[in-house]
């Protein structure tokens, strides 16, 4: 890159020379990456980096830039790059402790919140509902259903300690918003406090659903946890364990909510109906794949 500290170096030619180095490398995305590493980098964004990118940069933001391209150019995830990235209206923190937050559970997420007002059109006006996200890694859809949803008891359970670290950072960004949000480690419902059993109106999970001999993309399997993607040899085993204790731990007329591959739906339907769940429905994503099975324990 070129170098800083005579002040000559204006973030304009970084920003066209950053374009062409991820140009260079095959990076379809490489305009837009570029303007996010940049960003990063100059700690401008919007209309503020437009309106300095003439000016000068330092030797030390110059370095900072350079060891961001470096790390992309070498294939890791332009999300674990720049450190955090967005989820609905939040943005997150992310780093290779956590899954990448995508779009598609975007799409969970706003499953989850229909049922949630569903259930809630049938309990007193009073009552504060409960929600549980088992898996919540980056704390993605308990952080998302609590500010969307204020009022919510919000329960956020990860087995993972390195995880529920990333997720109690995204949780303090919050302040206020994430008053009624507590993270506990422990592997699904064993996190979970006993007063909560029959209590949860909402029940929603990601969970690995990644079967063993699927193949996985290398931006995929080189950099993020694998114990967040694959959870055995059919993909559906956390699905299998998250559903034969749901209905121990849903109140009556609470919702259970999963993601699941596109090619688990009939499955998965089957798996919640077995277990006594009903008004059992798929719901596709917005590229029309499946994408969240619910179902509903009976009142």
């Amino acid at each position: 890159m070129a170098q800083a500290g005579d002040g000559t170096v204006t973030w304009r030619e970084l920003w066209a020379e950053t374009t062409d180095r991820l140009e260079r490398a095959g990076l379809s995305t490489a305009t837009v990456e570029a303007r996010w590493i940049v960003e990063e980098a100059s700690g401008m964004e919007g209309t503020e980096l437009v309106l300095g990118l003439d000016e000068s940069a330092t030797v030390r933001t110059v370095a900072h830039l350079d060891a961001l391209v470096a790390r992309r150019l070498a294939g890791e995830p332009i999300q674990y790059v720049l450190g955090h990235w967005a989820f609905r209206h939040l943005d997150l923190l992310v780093d290779r402790r956590v899954l990448i937050p995508r779009p598609e559970t975007e799409q969970v997420v706003e499953v989850a919140l229909a049922a949630l007002d569903q259930v809630r059109s049938g309990r007193p006006d009073r009552h504060r509902p409960v929600v549980v996200d088992l898996g919540t890694g980056s704390g993605a859809i308990a952080l998302a259903v609590a500010t969307e949803r204020r009022g919510s008891r919000v329960w956020g359970v990860d087995r993972s300690a390195e995880a529920l670290a990333v997720a109690r950072a995204n949780l303090a960004g919050l302040g206020m918003a994430g008053s009624g949000v507590a993270l506990v480690e422990g592997d699904w419902f064993d996190g979970l406090p006993g007063e909560l059993r029959g209590t949860i109106d909402l029940l929603v999970s990601n969970p690995p659903y990644i079967a063993a001999d699927e193949p996985l993309d290398a931006s995929v399997s080189d950099w993020e946890p694998v114990e967040a993607l694959v959870p055995g040899p059919s993909g559906l085993e956390s699905h299998e364990a998250i559903v034969a204790a749901s209905v121990e731990w849903l109140a009556p007329g609470g919702v259970v909510v999963l993601e699941i591959g596109a090619s688990q739906g009939a499955a998965v339907r089957a798996l919640l109906e077995r277990h006594g769940l009903a008004d059992v429905e798929v719901h596709p994503d917005l590229a029309g794949l499946d994408r969240a099975v619910a179902g509903t324990r009976p009142a």
